[in-house]
């Protein structure tokens, strides 16, 4: 039997998602679960060595907390594959690894499930902030955050909802906002240009489920940088007023893959996965590419 620690936000989800509800799924599917709760500090302190896996029950920030401790802890010492069970609003680390359906029919796939070995990007010089999950970007995605913290409209709790009050708020923003001067550099070659954003993904998706990168695999060796300038404005509005019209449409967003990058934009705030960072102005970052330093069970 194998032994699982189930770490699980207690905050997401309904009752079916109740940590007892999770326990005995996992119990009734063949596992010996222990727990401990995401709102911990420090919570890869509480994992033991005899451990066989983990489960993170949670959202993408949820993934990121326990990421960062295991990172924090040296995780390299062991590498634990994890048994995500995708409970927030947008779950684009999920989406991207194909995880998704019911909880019970995601556990009882563990089973047989594959490895799917997982890159992250390592930040340098952004203030608590040492490494990204899903994507790390400036222009239009961090001033949305802001918006939306603004607007109280973050505080929507069913996900739908707050999935189109979030792309309804970014069409206005699209229509409005002024492209800004960003310095890039991917793997030696110089790619500065004004873009209305800049974004280097892990994932195939951010945000409101945004499919900006859908050829992207976090476990490639490679990250991709999806650059939008002025004159593709209309095509990324047009692109949100599909999705908020229930039509998902692909979109050929200009891309480009590297491991190394230096990146520098004229402004001070940029987002790390979901969360807001201000930087001094025109600051200069750069990401390197961190090659399967997770491993994720994927159907």
């Amino acid at each position: 039997m194998k032994v699982v620690k189930l770490l699980h936000n207690p905050g997401a989800g309904d009752e079916e998602h109740s940590k007892e509800e999770l326990m005995s799924t996992l119990r009734a599917n063949g596992f010996e679960c222990r727990y401990s709760s995401t709102k911990k500090k420090n919570i890869g302190k509480d994992i033991e060595t005899d451990i066989d896996m983990l489960v993170v029950a949670g959202g993408d920030g949820t993934v990121r907390d326990v990421v960062g401790d295991l990172l924090d802890r040296k995780m390299l010492e062991k590498n634990w594959p994890i048994g995500l069970l995708p409970l927030g609003t947008a779950n684009n680390i999920a989406k991207t690894l194909g995880i998704e359906g019911e909880t019970q029919d995601i556990i009882r796939s563990w089973q047989g499930a594959k490895v799917k070995k997982y890159d992250v990007g390592r930040l340098y010089d952004v203030p608590e902030s040492k490494f990204f999950l899903e994507s790390f970007g400036y222009g239009v995605f961090p001033y949305l955050m802001q918006e939306m913290k603004k607007t109280g409209k973050e505080k929507i709790d069913v996900p739908e909802m707050k999935i189109k009050a979030a792309l309804e708020l970014l069409h206005d923003i699209i229509l409005s906002y002024e492209a800004k001067r960003c310095m890039l550099e991917i793997d030696g070659v110089d790619h500065s240009g004004n873009f209305l954003l800049a974004e280097i993904m892990n994932t195939r998706s951010i945000g409101p489920n945004l499919f900006l990168a859908p050829q992207a695999d976090p476990g490639d060796g490679h990250l991709e940088v999806i650059l939008v300038p002025e004159h593709d404005r209309k095509k990324l509005a047009a692109y949100v007023q599909h999705k908020i019209n229930g039509i998902e449409e692909d979109y050929d967003f200009h891309s480009i893959t590297g491991k190394n990058i230096r990146i520098s934009w004229h402004g001070t705030h940029v987002h790390v996965d979901d969360e807001v960072v201000k930087l001094k102005e025109s600051s200069e970052i750069k990401i390197e590419l961190k090659q399967s330093l997770l491993e994720f069970l994927v159907p």
